[in-house]
């Protein structure tokens, strides 16, 4: 079976297979979402940006063991798209 990976994905099962040039990071408040983005979106201006604001506000401390993005789905979608 062929799995195509789009852009961008929301996955929600928790297993750790990303593939390769794909990270993991968790969006959201409370109720936070999982999405596998491609690598190249460390590049993108807007990406860098949400990453500093990230920084501000945990520091290098990723309690869910990933980068964690503190925006509403949305939010992150319109950025990424």
């Amino acid at each position: 079976m062929a799995i195509r990976v789009p852009r961008i994905m929301k996955k929600s099962s928790l297993s750790l297979d990303v593939p390769k040039g794909y990270f993991f990071v968790y969006v959201g408040g409370k109720q936070k979402k999982r999405f596998i983005i491609p690598v190249s979106f460390l590049s993108q201006p807007a990406f860098q940006d949400l990453l500093c604001q990230v920084e501000e506000e945990f520091g290098f401390d990723y309690p869910m063991s990933g980068v964690t993005i503190p925006c509403s789905e949305d939010i992150f979608i319109g950025i990424t798209s």
